[in-house]
């Protein structure tokens, strides 16, 4: 009984995580955990200018794209390990050298409306050896279809 609960935890964990990559943390060196009271302040810290953007009406099958940019406002060298959008209509890209301290990046997010309709929501989620190691921003758009001539 207990085996077979076991193998239906792990179909469910599988089906639902289908379609989207695994956030990588392999990169990450975060010493801290949620115990401890105490921040290091020597570690890299990720500020966004804005945490997130919206494109406004757009039409169906458009392309678009937005730039968040970021600044290392830690003490030691910020490595992303990752940035993923939540689908696949949403592609980041992201600097893979580290960001010194002071130093500022960008992280480039294109988003693909096609077969969407109305108001969307869209996380990216970007995976850091800052505390928290996990930080998210947001892009939302109102998708318009355009209607058909019927003649």
């Amino acid at each position: 009984m207990k085996q077979g609960f076991f193998y239906l935890l792990v179909v469910l964990i599988t089906a639902c995580s289908s379609g989207t990559e695994p956030i990588g943390t392999d990169l990450i060196n975060n010493p801290n955990t949620s115990a401890e009271s105490s921040v290091n302040t020597e570690m890299p810290a990720i500020t966004f200018e804005e945490e997130s953007f919206d494109f406004g009406d757009i039409s169906q099958g458009e392309k678009v794209q937005h730039v968040f940019k970021f600044k290392n406002t830690g003490e030691s060298d910020l490595i992303i390990s990752s940035a993923v959008g939540s689908c696949g209509c949403t592609v980041p890209s992201y600097p893979k050298e580290p960001v010194k301290p002071g130093d500022e990046g960008e992280i480039n997010v294109v988003f693909d409306s096609n077969g969407k309709q109305g108001a969307q929501h869209k996380r990216i989620t970007v995976v850091a050896n800052t505390n928290p190691n996990v930080t998210m921003v947001a892009i939302m758009a109102n998708i318009l279809v355009p209607e058909i001539n019927k003649e």
